[in-house]
């Protein structure tokens, strides 16, 4: 992700002040002061073990940041009030891909109509490449509660391996992992008659890294913790 995102940068005409990567020569090893003070802005994709200790130096500075980790909800509410009682502009998200977020509204509206024919049930499944650390993606999860909030009988995510019949109030999400696959993420609508099926499938990460970039120039000049869904609200407008 950091060289798709150094890559969308320079194409639109910003520089690179530094880069934070302990296993990179000639890379800062850590969030350091210096380098926040070279930066109008940090775009950090690192690991979930490393968000909090992150944040907590991001919240001595005064540089906006732009979080794509995930991994960190156990954490969220320590997060959140760090970053508020720093004062810095915040904007964080599961995933930044435009085309994504496109889904979770398309996969939305899609729940909903199913509401009142109980005939058609709905599930989600994700694939991603074998380094990835979590299961289920964020993204997943993400699509998950959109559906949750819209449609009627599912109450509850569930996200391990069935070993029984699964309850109609219960959303399956459901995970792959091998390969190189960037990010598949599919909703399925089914009933005995047929299948729908919205998905979105990554071709490569510039497309995360395109959205991280544009919510890096978003998040300029603006203070307080906001969701991805703030900034693409005014992106998808």
């Amino acid at each position: 992700m950091g060289k798709e995102i150094e890559k969308i940068l320079v194409s639109r005409g910003h520089k690179v002040a530094g880069i934070v990567d302990p296993m990179l020569d000639g890379a800062y090893k850590e969030v350091t002061k210096e380098a926040l003070d070279s930066a109008d802005v940090v775009i950090d994709f690192s690991t979930p073990s490393a968000v909090q200790k992150n944040c907590e130096a991001y919240a001595l500075g005064s540089t906006p940041v732009v979080l794509g980790t995930t991994g960190w909800g156990d954490k969220y509410d320590l997060i959140k009030g760090i970053i508020e009682k720093s004062g810095i502009g915040f904007v964080w998200g599961s995933n930044f891909s435009i085309g994504a977020h496109m889904l979770f509204k398309i996969a939305a509206y899609a729940s909903a109509m199913i509401n009142g024919i109980p005939e058609y049930d709905i599930m989600v499944h994700e694939m991603h490449h074998k380094r990835k650390k979590d299961s289920p993606s964020g993204t997943a999860i993400t699509l998950a509660e959109r559906i949750l909030e819209v449609n009627t009988r599912k109450t509850k995510i569930v996200t391990e391996c069935l070993d029984r019949k699964i309850e109609d109030c219960e959303l399956h999400v459901s995970s792959t992992r091998g390969g190189d696959i960037p990010g598949i993420h599919t909703v399925y609508i089914d009933s005995p008659a047929d299948t729908i099926q919205i998905s979105h499938s990554a071709r490569n990460r510039s497309g995360f890294a395109l959205g991280a970039v544009m919510a890096a120039e978003w998040i300029q000049n603006k203070k307080g913790f906001y969701a991805v869904d703030d900034f693409i609200k005014e992106i998808l407008a």
